[in-house]
């Protein structure tokens, strides 16, 4: 697959080879929501809790005698029907995540990167670098593209200058090449890979 290489000025200054096993594969919204699903779900604090039976600060013993009162028996002042009692199978602190093995992850990653290139956004930059970490120079550039809801990948480290003019512009996403994923992907429009990006991604997911 054959695909234009800009530069930020919106022009033309070469083409580039896609690796089909890479950007060509049939899109299977299956495959991307299961990997959405486990990345979300890693992202989960699980740090709701409520106070059991156990927790509450209250008495354990026995309110009132058994019998002769009127009242219905009750054991503790802990139990749920009580005020200030314990709850019931209320949430506790919990590991939310679960296991997606590493052949089914990179296969979510191969369809996001294969489902951006069929839908016509992705495109391909020589090198997404600037002189000066200015977010006004960055914003005429990405206006000049048509791009304002994208996600920039780069090479194995991120320019800073390019790092810190993006980072007040709503709608941009800067991530390194080890940092591409299906989530980030996913949410914004247009996806833009530089040279070094594309190379790393085929070498890290073809192998």
């Amino acid at each position: 697959m054959k695909q234009d290489i800009l530069n930020l000025d919106n022009k033309t200054v070469g083409t580039i080879e896609l690796n089909d096993s890479v950007f060509g594969l049939e899109v299977r919204a299956d495959i991307l929501h299961r990997v959405v699903v486990w990345q979300l779900a890693r992202q989960q604090a699980g740090t709701h809790q409520t106070k059991g039976r156990s927790d509450v600060a209250l008495s354990p013993a026995k309110p009132f005698k058994q019998k002769g009162s009127g009242n219905a028996r009750q054991g503790s002042r802990k139990g749920t029907q009580f005020r200030k009692g314990g709850v019931v199978f209320g949430p506790v602190v919990r590991d939310h995540s679960h296991d997606l093995t590493k052949k089914f992850r990179k296969l979510g990653l191969k369809t996001a990167l294969s489902a951006k290139a069929k839908e016509g956004n992705l495109v391909i930059i020589d090198e997404a670098k600037l002189s000066a970490p200015k977010t006004k120079d960055l914003k005429a550039k990405l206006a000049v593209c048509g791009l304002n809801n994208c996600l920039f990948i780069d090479g194995k480290e991120v320019d800073v200058n390019f790092a810190l003019a993006s980072r007040n512009i709503v709608g941009v996403d800067v991530l390194p090449s080890i940092g591409a994923n299906v989530y980030d992907i996913l949410r914004r429009d247009k996806l833009v890979l530089t040279k070094d990006a594309v190379s790393c991604l085929e070498e890290r997911l073809t192998w």
